[in-house]
């Protein structure tokens, strides 16, 4: 298995960047660079616990969907998606959100297997950690930004 670690600082209440990385409208503007939008589940609003919802984008130059379900949900603190269905063997992402001096501390775990056998350890290693790696911190700076810029009052 396969893991990706980010850690974001955000000079943001912790309350606002817990909200904003369980928005659907924040996550499908972070993820506007491969064309991604929901097929089926919530379309607006935020996850809560026990919810699943189907993401479709593009990714190495192929459509790809993706379910998911919130299996874990503690406000503000933590909370977690896994893979229902999709590309991967396995998936889950687990959200870590802890008070650091004047704003809030964002941790990515991010844990994946690929299907394929020695196929998928391959693709892994030469493409898609590092593709996931990227399309990560594209998402955390992009929600970095708009706490930021909520935490000065300023709308987004």
């Amino acid at each position: 298995m396969s893991t990706i670690l980010l850690e974001t600082y955000i000079a943001a209440p912790i309350e606002v960047c817990f909200d904003a990385a369980r928005d659907v409208g924040l996550h499908l503007g972070s993820a506007a660079g491969t064309g991604e939008r929901v097929i089926r589940g919530r379309t607006t609003g935020l996850f809560e616990r026990g919810e699943e919802i189907t993401w479709q984008a593009r990714h190495f130059g192929v459509r790809q969907r993706l379910t998911v379900r919130i299996t874990e949900l503690d406000f503000p603190r933590f909370f977690a998606d896994e893979m229902v269905r999709g590309a991967f063997k396995a998936m889950r992402h687990e959200h870590y959100f802890a008070a650091s001096g004047t704003g809030t501390l964002m941790t990515d775990k991010f844990m994946y297997e690929t299907p394929f056998w020695v196929f998928g350890k391959i693709f892994d290693t030469l493409l898609l950690k590092k593709h996931m790696t990227d399309f990560l911190m594209r998402r955390n700076q992009f929600l970095k930004a708009v706490c930021e810029q909520r935490a000065r009052g300023e709308s987004r």
